[in-house]
């Protein structure tokens, strides 16, 4: 009797541990772990009564179309899981999220159109990872970044028409990489991909097959043959012009600022107004050629050449203006803090408000003059004469205003 309640005890213990879906077989490996094979039959779901302490799941080459939250929710200790040579186009959000123990993964030669990036944020153990040849046509910039111990990247052909720079930054194990046979289009775009692989120590296999397809100058030529001349970085100057030839002005003072950029592609010129009751955003002209003024916008006059003009500046518009040269290779940008003073005596007004700004020895920016990009500050004042009233030709009282002295208290760090 006792030997009989032995067998059955053990029986109640192992079973679990041996149970296998009726078209899988199952086998314990020497290392411990159990293998659960179900590859080449046919399956068009992942199977349900696997065990929970299945550490190797293999469902190669059956007809599964989908995979949803609950598919592996009975494996949650799975290792290594691989899925290739399926139908796989659907893969539901938070499908891989709870595999946390996952160092193994292979959906390659499936349909995957979309994927659930953000489930690979748990899988930090993740050494091997394939998902060539699918439909993807993109990956988001962060898409890895968890992804701590991963070795082996497989993104061959697929769709993948260009990629965000620093795809493949944070992933400090990456040792191979295969991105050939993608369709990319070698705008400046993926300028950066040329240089990263000039420096990387990452194995990128096939690296004279990542070719182009696009634009026509490069087709059929490799990614790492891109002309360093097509693509240069922004470079941005910020540029001060006044109306001080003007002997009388009209009433209120029109800031006036320039912004000249250079780079290729040419880069577009962006503005960013942080005052101390709003934050602006300007994107572009937004003066027409006609002179119509985009209503949202019509205090800052944005010009197409880059010139922003604020008219009737007032204490209002002090604060921070940037502006920013855009382009495929990167970003630039410059930025003054603009301060309005007014006094009879301004030279008093700014040593109150700027003690550094007695050290310059009242140096005065006049028209055409370049914000130095030497400095390490970011301060531009503007001293402001209050309006005094003045006689006109005709007898009658016109609003005379004098611009005092633009100083320089503090350099633009470009």
């Amino acid at each position: 009797m006792r030997p009989l309640l032995y067998c059955l005890g053990l029986a109640v213990l192992l079973g679990p541990c041996l149970s296998c879906p009726s078209p899988c077989s199952c086998s314990t490996k020497k290392n411990g772990r159990l293998l659960a094979e179900c590859a080449y039959k046919d399956l068009q779901e992942v199977p349900e009564g696997l065990s929970s302490n299945v550490t190797i799941l293999t469902l190669s080459a059956n007809r599964i179309g989908w995979l949803g939250q609950a598919s592996f929710a009975e494996v949650p200790e799975v290792q290594s899981l691989w899925l290739g040579y399926n139908q796989i186009g659907m893969v539901e959000p938070g499908t891989f999220a709870l595999l946390l123990h996952l160092k193994n993964l292979d959906l390659s030669h499936n349909k995957i159109v979309d994927f659930p990036w953000q489930d690979l944020r748990n899988l930090s153990g993740l050494q091997i990872l394939k998902m060539n040849n699918n439909r993807l046509a993109g990956l988001p910039r962060d898409a890895f970044h968890s992804l701590k111990d991963l070795r082996s990247l497989w993104l061959n052909d697929n769709e993948l028409t260009t990629l965000a720079e620093g795809t493949f930054d944070n992933l400090p194990s990456l040792s191979q990489l295969q991105i050939f046979n993608n369709p990319f289009n070698c705008s400046c775009k993926v300028f950066w991909l040329k240089k990263w692989t000039e420096n990387t120590s990452v194995s990128i296999t096939k690296g004279g097959s990542t070719l182009c397809v696009a634009p026509g100058r490069m087709k059929g030529r490799a990614v790492t043959d891109i002309p360093d001349h097509h693509c240069v970085a922004p470079s941005v100057q910020l540029t001060y012009l006044s109306n001080l030839d003007n002997t009388v002005m009209y009433d209120g003072l029109t800031l006036t600022l320039h912004c000249s950029v250079a780079g290729s592609p040419p880069p577009e010129i962006r503005w960013k107004i942080q005052t101390s009751s709003r934050r602006v955003e300007i994107n572009g002209p937004n003066v027409a050629r006609d002179g119509n003024v985009k209503q949202s916008q019509e205090h800052f006059l944005v010009f197409k050449n880059g010139t922003m003009a604020i008219p009737n500046f007032s204490k209002q518009d002090e604060g921070i203006y940037t502006c920013l040269a855009v382009n495929d290779v990167g970003t630039r940008d410059v930025s003054v803090n603009v301060a309005l003073a007014g006094s009879e005596n301004p030279a008093e007004d700014l040593l109150r408000d700027d003690p550094h700004a007695g050290h310059l020895g009242g140096r005065s920016c006049y028209k055409g003059d370049e914000l130095d990009p030497s400095g390490t500050g970011e301060k531009l004042v503007i001293v402001y004469h209050m309006p005094r009233e003045s006689k006109s030709r005709a007898g009658g009282a016109v609003t005379q205003v004098q611009l005092g002295t633009l100083l320089l208290a503090l350099g633009i760090t470009l």
